[in-house]
């Protein structure tokens, strides 16, 4: 076989881990509850800006006094490293984003374009 069919084959299979990985998480956010920052970036945001979704979301959720559905403890950071030591982290449903989202008002037009994303995300859910 050629180098360079070999070398495409290998690129096309990486596309493809690539996408099959974002179906799996989609589906995961629709089964069970979720961080904000994993609904954010099953949305289609970067982890960047899902970071800091997820921190107005969180104050949203403070304000209006919603509480998570679950509560787990993780090693994992937002950016794909590992964290030192475990934490502890709030899932949230679908309903509960969109009802947050409903209350959030981002001034950053990032956060804007990402919280229309993610609305339309969890209401097609």
């Amino acid at each position: 076989m050629p180098r360079e069919r070999r070398a495409q084959r290998r690129t096309l299979r990486s596309i493809l881990r690539r996408r099959a990985a974002a179906t799996r998480l989609v589906a995961s956010v629709k089964r069970r509850p979720r961080s904000f920052a994993t609904v954010a970036i099953a949305a289609g945001v970067d982890r960047d800006t899902a970071a800091g979704i997820a921190s107005g979301l969180r104050s949203v959720a403070k304000r209006l006094g919603v509480a998570p559905a679950a509560t787990a403890r993780t090693r994992r950071t937002v950016n794909g490293g590992r964290a030192r030591q475990t934490r502890t982290v709030h899932h949230w449903t679908l309903a509960q984003v969109s009802q947050l989202l409903a209350a959030y008002r981002p001034r950053k037009a990032a956060f804007v374009a990402a919280a229309d994303r993610i609305a339309a995300f969890a209401l097609a859910a």
